[in-house]
């Protein structure tokens, strides 16, 4: 399965940024909760002006919890 354009486009900015240099961690609240975030950020600049542009933030406790990996046998990731 293909990744749709506009999470590989974010992606590739996000190893431009790292490549560069230009990433940082920053700690910002939750819109919804208020709870503390540490989110992966690229840092840029618009003249004078530093520009951020958040990609997403650290997951608390154990990311193997938070998530499923693709399904070997449904043709999204190959067999070892």
């Amino acid at each position: 399965m293909a990744i749709p354009e506009p999470y590989r486009r974010n992606f590739e900015t996000l190893l431009r940024a790292a490549a560069d240099g230009n990433l940082a961690l920053l700690e910002c609240s939750d819109a919804e909760t208020g709870v503390p975030r540490y989110v992966v950020t690229a840092v840029g600049r618009n003249g004078d002006d530093y520009v951020m542009t958040p990609f997403g933030h650290l997951h608390n406790g154990n990311p193997f919890d938070a998530y499923i990996p693709p399904d070997p046998g449904d043709g999204t990731q190959p067999r070892a």
